[in-house]
């Protein structure tokens, strides 16, 4: 029997005041929200994107279509209340296709999804940012974008039209695997291999959460810093299913 367990750290960082991150982590959907630095009430557009996901999140049986849907709502609800393009998201959703459960991972901007194996950490999502398409375009290495004075500079945000669309991936779970969904306020001061470092290092996923949050601040975060982590695990069949988000089928 297996089970989807997840526990979720913020912190606004050491630079600001407030922060403008949401997150959820559901039944099954696990998401994290960045309202846009910079911009008033970044943590309003935020909050309401991950209302609508906890709407996706009560659904019995979502398929596919229903995270796309899903996302569609949350940018016309930003649009109508006048926060369009103000948040970022990524995240992962547990779904149903041809009857057997699948993982859809999205994103619109620039937070991350990674799964980690045991063997090692890959990220599954790719930046919808300017110093990501210098990358893709050659004229800037991974390393030299960690330190590009405009890495903050994000192309797809949610609610703006022409610049909303998310990205969708589909794959089937598997017991043992391990993720991490983050703003970039964890990615600006913590590289891939500190993030597997903690992984490995702590099997709960609140524990893990939580450090990498405090690494980051530790770090002098410039930026909100949250951090989902989402462990699929073997449970024994007289465990209570009680606490686990949900049960892949």
């Amino acid at each position: 029997m297996s089970a989807v367990l997840a526990g979720v750290a913020t912190h606004p960082g050491v630079v600001r005041e407030v922060n403008e991150d949401s997150a959820i982590a559901g039944r099954q959907v696990f998401a994290v929200a960045d309202g846009v630095g910079g911009h008033a009430a970044g943590e309003v557009a935020s909050a309401l994107l991950v209302a609508c996901l906890r709407d996706l999140d009560q659904q019995d049986v979502p398929g596919p279509e229903d995270v796309r849907a899903a996302l569609s709502v949350a940018g016309r609800t930003l649009e109508e209340a006048d926060h369009g393009g103000m948040t970022t998201v990524a995240g992962l959703a547990l779904v149903t296709l041809s009857e057997r459960p699948h993982w859809v991972v999205f994103n619109i901007g620039d937070s991350r999804v990674y799964r980690f194996d045991g063997a090692g950490l890959t990220q599954l999502t790719v930046d919808h940012s300017e110093a990501q398409e210098l990358v893709t375009a050659g004229l800037l290495t991974a390393d030299e974008a960690r330190n590009y004075p405009r890495r903050n500079v994000v192309t797809r945000v949610l609610g703006k039209a022409g610049i909303g669309d998310p990205d969708l991936w589909l794959f089937p779970p598997r017991v043992g695997e391990r993720f991490v969904i983050c703003t970039d306020g964890l990615t600006n001061e913590l590289a891939d291999d500190e993030i597997e470092e903690v992984l490995r290092l702590h099997a709960d996923a609140k524990d893990a959460a939580a450090v990498l949050v405090d690494r980051a601040v530790a770090a002098q975060a410039r930026d909100n810093v949250t951090a989902l982590v989402v462990d699929h695990l073997v449970v024994a069949e007289t465990s209570s299913c009680d606490t686990a988000p949900r049960s892949p089928r």
